[in-house]
């Protein structure tokens, strides 16, 4: 199983680090999910993904206070915002527009409800 757990930790981490470019696909949860992969595999990625000077800190916010820095919280809304905007142009039907909507409310409500790390 700890076999299992690193390669999914890898994966998390490959797609953490394409969400870093990526403006629409996001890069914490991936972290988050890395790191607990990692714990549950290898020791010493965990500890090299919790200590990394870039990719650690907002692993520790999170940890240690269920925050999420302010800078982030505003990187996502505007992409979030941004994804309405997108899918308006592609012609989906009214009813996927409207649950789109509904789901990246409820995003933004749960991220501007953390604590700013």
């Amino acid at each position: 199983m700890r076999g299992i757990w690193f390669i999914f930790g890898g994966l998390s981490l490959l797609a953490a680090l394409i969400g870093a470019v990526l403006p629409l696909l996001p890069t914490v949860p991936f972290l988050l999910l890395a790191a607990f992969c990692f714990a549950r595999s290898s020791q010493r990625a965990h500890d090299w993904l919790t200590q990394h000077p870039r990719l650690g800190p907002p692993i520790k916010d999170w940890n240690e206070k269920g925050a999420i820095r302010k800078p982030a919280k505003i990187a996502a809304t505007v992409c979030i915002a941004a994804s309405p905007i997108l899918t308006y142009f592609l012609d989906v039907p009214l009813w996927a527009y409207i649950t789109q909507l509904a789901v990246l409310c409820c995003v933004m409500l749960f991220i501007w409800t953390r604590p700013n790390g």
